[in-house]
């Protein structure tokens, strides 16, 4: 029987495929252009954010302040690189959120897994300006000079296909992407930064947290990922399953306040403060911590305790926009 041997979550931000420059000076003309939400998940403008932050952005935005922040993630993300390797793995699911990449607005499903036998990331974009920074940066998450055909544990995927099916979980199901489709950022990130020369097939489960009228609540998340911690376990081959929550933690607006008490809830495997996260609250970005929230599900069935974890408050503008860049592991 397969075992259950260890379990990330980890950001995914274009932060992380950013330059230290780009964090320093690039983003504050295109986060005015973005819609924001404040800690209560009500819509705020950029401008309503520097003012409400006016007393104590300017030590959080230094040039040296910004860089110590990303020196610090990189180091992070290179622990959770050999955190991954080290658990010495023979698949990893990865749950993260689409962002139109496969599933259109016309059809978007609240729960789908892919079970074809590998699953396509395409070659980067050559044809972009140069002072296209930030689509740019986007495509350091693609393929250099050509497409990328990655394994899938096909086996495993089907097995939680069904199991999760027959447990009253309506899925969708996959095996095939479109002509000039590709895996999404929330999974080419994981492939090109922490997978990168390691072969290790994967299973994506993709979870609608962006987009209305039909993203699962925090509690249906958790259920989710129970059951899916049992269908590992049940899983017959004899092999080393990891499962990593990809996305969050919160954005455009950093909530540390509400990234901490997430991840100390996850320390502390508090499911039910978890589950009783607002969905209000979950907004934009900040949504894909449901995906997280999977995995502390599955996680809360086995022995499983967070050994490691991370937290670096990615501020970039006088608004406290950025991201709350979040990585641990449970072993």
């Amino acid at each position: 029987m397969a075992q259950f041997a260890a379990a990330f979550g980890s950001s995914h931000s274009v932060m992380l495929v950013c330059q230290e420059e780009d964090w320093i000076s690039k983003f504050p003309p295109s986060d005015k252009r973005m819609t924001h939400h404040d800690f209560n998940g009500d819509l705020i403008s950029y401008d309503d954010l520097v003012a409400k932050f006016a007393d104590r952005a300017a030590p959080l935005i230094t040039p040296g302040a910004i860089a110590e922040r990303f020196r610090r993630t990189q180091a992070a993300m290179d622990r959770e690189r050999d955190e991954i390797r080290s658990a010495n793995l023979d698949a990893l699911i990865i749950v993260g959120d689409d962002q139109h990449e496969l599933f259109p607005p016309h059809h978007n499903p609240a729960i789908a897994i892919y079970y074809g036998d590998t699953i396509r990331n395409r070659a980067a974009r050559t044809d972009l300006p140069p002072d296209d920074w930030y689509h740019r940066a986007q495509q350091r998450r693609r393929e250099d000079g050509q497409d990328v055909d990655y394994p899938v544990h096909a086996g495993l995927a089907l097995h939680l296909i069904k199991g999760l099916s027959e447990r009253n979980f309506d899925i969708s199901a996959f095996n095939k992407l479109t002509e000039g489709q590709s895996e999404g950022h929330a999974y080419s990130f994981i492939h090109r930064r922490y997978l990168k020369g390691y072969p290790l097939p994967i299973v994506p489960i993709f979870v609608n947290t962006y987009y209305d009228p039909n993203q699962p609540t925090p509690a249906r998340c958790i259920e989710l990922g129970k059951e899916i911690g049992k269908l590992i376990e049940s899983f017959p081959e004899n092999i080393r399953v990891g499962f990593l929550g990809s996305g969050g933690l919160s954005h455009f607006v950093v909530d540390e306040k509400l990234d901490h008490g997430v991840i100390d809830a996850l320390k502390r495997n508090d499911l039910d403060w978890l589950a009783k996260l607002s969905p209000k609250r979950l907004q934009a970005g900040t949504s894909e911590i449901r995906n997280w929230l999977v995995v502390a599900g599955a996680a809360a069935g086995t022995t499983m305790k967070i050994s490691w974890a991370d937290y670096i408050p990615g501020y970039r503008t006088p608004a406290l926009t950025g991201t709350g860049l979040g990585f641990v592991r449970w072993s």
